[in-house]
């Protein structure tokens, strides 16, 4: 459930930039704005990672369900890598996006771009935890 919360915001993203990226600047950092407070899902994103840490723990028996989990796992630590790296940096330069830095092109492209891989690693991230959550075709079926 929170890895589906999750994938909410981060589809967000992916979503609205083929329609932002273009945008001049002082449209770019008034839209922007609409981002204010999001850092609250942070909390969020613990939760995933306990919950997936949890799933891998519990599927000691199920290596299928271990394996999936496990990339899950990494996809969600990707996700954040690429946060730090890319996207948490670009939030600073420019005050998050209150503050226009002569540079602000190449920061709007990382924040974006940053943003948009996150998201597909998310996407993969849930499809993992849905794949293992419906387990073994054969198995059910023998059941």
């Amino acid at each position: 459930m929170a890895t589906a919360l999750a994938l909410g915001p981060a589809l967000a993203h992916l979503l609205e930039l083929p329609n932002k990226i273009g945008l001049p600047k002082d449209a770019y950092f008034t839209v922007q704005q609409i981002y204010a407070g999001w850092s609250l899902l942070g909390m969020l994103l613990m939760v995933q990672l306990l919950s997936i840490v949890a799933v891998i723990l519990q599927a000691r028996d199920d290596s299928r369900l271990r394996i999936l989990a496990t990339i899950a796992l990494l996809c969600l630590v990707g996700a954040q890598v690429l946060f730090w790296i890319f996207t948490f940096p670009a939030n600073t330069a420019t005050a998050n996006w209150t503050r226009q830095p002569d540079n602000w092109e190449a920061l709007r492209r990382q924040w974006e771009y940053s943003h948009a891989a996150g998201a597909l690693l998310q996407i993969i991230c849930m499809a993992c935890l849905v794949l293992g959550a419906l387990g073994d075709k054969r198995r059910l079926l023998s059941s």
